[in-house]
């Protein structure tokens, strides 16, 4: 049976900055599920990853080649919301004309739907993943319980397990308007709540995920855009390349300022997460959880030094000119 509505966490489960706040004498106390969440955290259970691709999903013609794209032009086989399956390189047009995309593009070109729909989404494109190892089958068996809660009898959707890199990972296609005529918007709490659904899933087929913010676990680095990120993978980032050549310049010119830019406001998180480890941990020993508490200073120890995107690429740059004066000797 379909999940009727989602219900959406306005917070993080681990709201690490409002546990730091609370201040010593606080009376809160943790839930079963967050000192199961912090437990799979200091762990380090894989975390899953839920992303929605931002480009080229208001029109017909975009989310026909996309559909094409992850039926990798027919060699692989699509299924629906109605358990049907999709093979072919006409898959997107077929899926096209069964979902009526067509006329949702045709409605918004006569004005019919409020004007901040015109340029609105037909589809949405996103990804569940998890990390190398994973197995492939459970992830595909979980995105597909995931879909059915979240989108059945409501949304029309399309899916598909990828496996052609080391993360397995499962392309959904999710139509934007429902059958009852309502559009699915999309944000950072949505977002949040699928991530916890889709480790609920995986968890059902006995593989270990976890859905926590970076920042509670010491991650500094953003996640790049799709393109940019397999564009960086095959060695052809515009971004990448530029991104490079400007640090490079910035250390030719010792302008540290430049690369230690955006460094305060990590140095902000990164106390702020760690105070609300420490009163996590005392609340932990509260409710006779000493261990668990004890297990959270050696994670917290161990997180990684808060680094901008320009420092780690500086320290990459500073060690292979290192390595090529010791291999080639100082430049006379």
């Amino acid at each position: 049976m379909p999940k009727t509505p989602l219900r959406l966490a306005s917070r993080p489960l681990l709201d690490l900055v409002s546990y730091g706040r609370a201040g010593p004498q606080c009376r809160l106390r943790l839930s079963a599920d967050q000192i199961a969440a912090i437990d799979r955290t200091v762990r380090r259970v894989p975390e899953v990853m839920v992303k929605v691709l931002p480009k080229d999903s208001n029109t017909p013609r975009s989310a026909m080649r996309h559909l094409n794209y992850i039926g990798r032009d027919g060699k692989l086989e699509l299924e629906t919301d109605d358990g049907a399956k999709v093979q072919g390189k006409d898959a997107g047009e077929r899926l096209l004309e069964d979902w009526d995309l067509d006329l949702d593009a045709h409605r918004k070109d006569m004005d019919l739907a409020p004007v901040k729909e015109r340029g609105a989404r037909l589809v949405h494109k996103v990804v569940l993943s998890m990390p190398a190892g994973t197995p492939s089958t459970g992830v595909l068996q979980a995105a597909r319980n995931f879909a059915r809660e979240e989108f059945g009898l409501i949304h029309r959707y399309a899916l598909v397990l990828h496996i052609d890199d080391p993360h397995p990972h499962v392309h959904l296609v999710v139509k934007a308007m429902s059958e009852q005529g309502r559009r699915l918007e999309i944000g950072p709490a949505t977002l949040r709540a699928w991530r916890h659904e889709f480790a609920r899933h995986l968890s059902d087929f006995g593989i270990a995920a976890n859905a926590t913010e970076r920042a509670v676990r010491g991650k500094a680095r953003a996640n790049k855009r799709d393109g940019i990120y397999r564009a960086s993978l095959r060695g052809d980032s515009n971004h990448a390349r530029d991104r490079t050549c400007s640090v490079a310049g910035d250390l030719r010119e010792g302008n540290l300022r430049r690369i230690d830019s955006g460094r305060a406001k990590l140095l902000e998180t990164r106390k702020a997460v760690e105070v609300g480890w420490r009163a996590v941990a005392e609340l932990l020993m509260r409710q006779g959880h000493s261990a668990l508490a004890a297990h959270i200073e050696m994670f917290t120890a161990r997180m990684p030094p808060p680094r901008t995107e320009k420092e780690m690429l500086a320290g990459v740059l500073s060690k292979e000119g290192r390595a090529s004066l010791v291999r080639d000797g100082p430049t006379r």
